[in-house]
C-alpha cells in the first residue's frame, strides 16, 4: 500500500466514525480538557502551592491566554518576515531586469 492509499485510507475511516457520531461536543469533550488545560493548571499549582482552587484557576488562565499571544505575536512576526523578504527578493529582480535593460539585452524571466 502506497503512503497516498494510507493517507487516503484513514481519510476514509475519520469520515465514517465521524458521520457515526451523533454528538460531537461530547466525544471530543475529555481530549479538550486535558489538553492544554491540564497543562495550565499544573503549571499554576506549582507557581503558587498554597493558593486556592478559584486562583489556580485564574492564573491558569492567564497562563493560557499569555502562550496563545504569545504564539499570535510569533506568527505576526512570521509573516512579517516573509513580507519583508519577499519585498526585498521582488526590488532585487527589478533592480536586475533595469539593468538588463539599461545594458540592451532582455530582461531573464
Amino acid at each position: 500500500m502506497t503512503t497516498s492509499e494510507r493517507s487516503q485510507r484513514m481519510r476514509l475511516a475519520a469520515h465514517k466514525s465521524w458521520g457515526n457520531t451523533v454528538d460531537r461536543a461530547s466525544r471530543t469533550a475529555a481530549a479538550r480538557k486535558a489538553s492544554h488545560h491540564t497543562r495550565f493548571l499544573n503549571k499554576a499549582r506549582e507557581m503558587h502551592p498554597n493558593a486556592t482552587a478559584k486562583q489556580i484557576e485564574k492564573v491558569a488562565e492567564s497562563l493560557r491566554s499569555a502562550h496563545y499571544t504569545e504564539l499570535a505575536l510569533k506568527s505576526a512576526q512570521a509573516r512579517r518576515i516573509k513580507s519583508e523578504q519577499a519585498k526585498t527578493a521582488k526590488r532585487k529582480q527589478v533592480a536586475q531586469e533595469i539593468a538588463a535593460l539599461s545594458a540592451g539585452r532582455p530582461a531573464a524571466a
